[in-house]
């Protein structure tokens, strides 16, 4: 799973700096506002929301439109949508199962653009639970190797100082993704796991409940383009939240990719 790993962090950094970053803002913010209203908005009771909003935070979201997502989620401050968790099936190119997670408040303008993002970038739909079984829902804690925050000499993590952080706390898996380590757990340890590391006194870039595929597609450079570009369609859309895609590219493959 290294090189799905591997494309997983990649997209992110990609996101930070990427030209559609009010499409990310948006996306980022609507997951604090359903987080909120979901599991009220105090992020000291709300795991969810205080991952959702430490991922905004550390996605540049300024703390005014991250404060107002509070409010609105929790009935503080009118204005809030009614969002519905919607998963739909696919195949990329190649045979690549894809599950794509949308978070939206129209279930039909989210189904036809999926859809259409499928059709025009060589995808198929697939019927409900044909490819969800290839996938596990686990959390996934995104560790970064250098702990200098930026400020002062490079401090390198080993996989060790990670294991041992970690392991008591319910982490199944831990793998060295180059520039991060990514901690795999069940996701009733999530806040376990992430607790552990904040203990430990190491910092962590991302802590969120994730889709793991169990089996992997391997794919060649142009098979894996094929693919990525099919999960930018889609993710160009507002509705879809995450995408998630089962391809086990190699370094040199994803090397192609740039």
């Amino acid at each position: 799973m290294s090189g799905h790993s591997k494309w997983a962090t990649t997209k992110h950094k990609k996101a930070v700096v990427d030209a559609r970053r009010g499409k990310l803002f948006a996306k980022l913010i609507k997951n604090v506002e359903v987080a909120a209203r979901t599991g009220g908005g105090d992020p000291a009771g709300n795991p969810t929301l205080y991952d959702a909003i430490q991922k905004a935070k550390r996605s540049s979201v300024p703390n005014d439109n991250i404060d107002r997502a509070v409010k609105r989620g929790s009935g503080l401050e009118a204005g809030g949508a009614e969002y519905q968790t919607i998963m739909y099936e696919g195949y990329a190119p190649g045979g690549v199962a894809l599950l794509v997670e949308c978070l939206t408040d129209n279930r039909n303008r989210a189904a036809g653009e999926v859809r259409t993002a499928m059709t025009r970038n060589g995808g198929s739909m697939a019927d409900a639970g044909s490819v969800a079984y290839m996938f596990s829902r686990k959390g996934v804690v995104i560790v970064p190797r250098d702990q200098s925050g930026g400020a002062g000499p490079s401090v390198p993590l080993t996989e060790d100082d990670v294991l041992s952080a970690v392991l008591e706390a319910g982490a199944e898996e831990v793998s060295d993704l180059g520039e991060a380590f990514e901690v795999v757990c069940e996701p009733t340890d999530l806040v376990a796991v992430r607790t552990a590391l904040q203990d430990a006194g190491l910092d962590y870039e991302s802590a969120e409940a994730s889709f793991v595929p169990s089996t992997t597609v391997p794919v060649d450079a142009d098979t894996a383009a094929k693919v990525v570009r099919l999960v930018e369609a889609l993710e160009d859309s507002d509705d879809v939240q995450n995408v998630f895609a089962n391809f086990e590219a190699s370094d040199a493959v994803l090397a192609e990719l740039g």
